[in-house]
């Protein structure tokens, strides 16, 4: 983005000339594939990136992905869920337009590339690049809407950084077997319990969606109420729950009020609390479009579970 008032001004070539430190990266390759803001990508154009990447990095290099801050964090859950090769697939961009003064796009752009073309990064899969920072692509979320520190990962903070073109790791993220996805055109919301919620959204939407996203209380709680319509909903649709909390995780047998974590986890529903809401999204969609059942749905975020 650039301008007065920013919108989409350069091209994969423009950032990559943008940035004279580049030069040193002999191998390196620019390519457009889209030129859109964000929020106006849509399902079957994010599919359309995540595949070119899967693509470009099934060749062996490293691949770096630059887009809107925005849906950053989606469209790396579906690169994550979709990919399984040895190359990394790195994920940045600007929380701050290139015409402002303090233009965070370059030194990201910078960062991503080092990463992408090191050997520490063969085998980490999909990750985001962003502030000097390393996040795993299923735990990332933006948190900070101006500032040049976008993204964390509050379930489990970063795994690594980069210093001067030099990386640091000290984790290495959760990768699944990748999902064959055919598309990802269907209808997921997000529902969010709240306090005197009964479920009547939930009960509304089930007749009418192919998945949705229940966002529990606390440590996987809901309502007396709610607890009845989600044992009504996933007779209806597939459902994937996670926690309103930033940092969450799912109790198993703590509680025993109606509607505890105990009668949420043997309702039916498929239980991924250590995804965040949007990513739990892109993950049922993704569950959806390669045409897994309830119970493959269930192996395939396993992972985002305490097991």
């Amino acid at each position: 983005m650039s301008g007065e008032r920013a919108v989409p001004a350069l091209d994969a070539e423009a950032l990559v000339e943008a940035v004279p430190q580049l030069d040193a990266f002999e191998r390196l390759e620019a390519e457009t594939v889209l030129e859109l803001p964000g929020p106006h990508l849509s399902l079957r154009q994010a599919l359309a990136v995540a595949d070119r990447a899967r693509e470009a990095a099934d060749s062996g290099e490293g691949v770096v992905v630059t887009t809107g801050t925005d849906t950053m964090e989606e469209l790396a859950v579906l690169c994550a869920l979709t990919y399984g090769g040895e190359a990394p697939i790195v994920l940045t961009g600007a929380n701050r337009p290139a015409s402002s003064a303090g233009a965070d796009g370059p030194a990201n752009l910078l960062d991503a590339v080092s990463l992408a073309g090191s050997q520490a990064a063969v085998g980490l899969g999909v990750v985001v690049v962003f502030g000097g920072e390393i996040h795993a692509a299923t735990s990332v979320q933006k948190v900070d809407s101006t500032g040049p520190a976008a993204f964390g990962s509050p379930v489990a903070g970063p795994i690594g950084r980069i210093v001067e073109g030099r990386t640091w790791l000290h984790g290495r993220p959760i990768r699944s077997a990748p999902l064959v996805v055919a598309r990802l055109e269907y209808r997921v919301p997000i529902v969010t319990a709240t306090l005197g919620d009964g479920g009547d959204v939930l009960a509304d939407l089930a007749s009418s969606r192919d998945g949705i996203v229940l966002v529990a209380l606390g440590a996987g709680h809901l309502s007396a109420s709610a607890i009845g319509e989600l044992r009504v909903a996933v007779q209806q649709v597939p459902v994937v729950v996670t926690c309103r909390t930033s940092r969450p995780s799912m109790l198993f047998d703590t509680y025993g009020f109606e509607g505890s974590e105990r009668d949420l986890r043997e309702s039916g529903a498929v239980c991924a609390p250590f995804l965040s809401p949007p990513a739990a999204r892109i993950a049922l969609l993704c569950c959806l479009g390669a045409g897994l059942d309830r119970d493959g749905m269930a192996r395939a975020l396993a992972p985002w579970d305490a097991g």
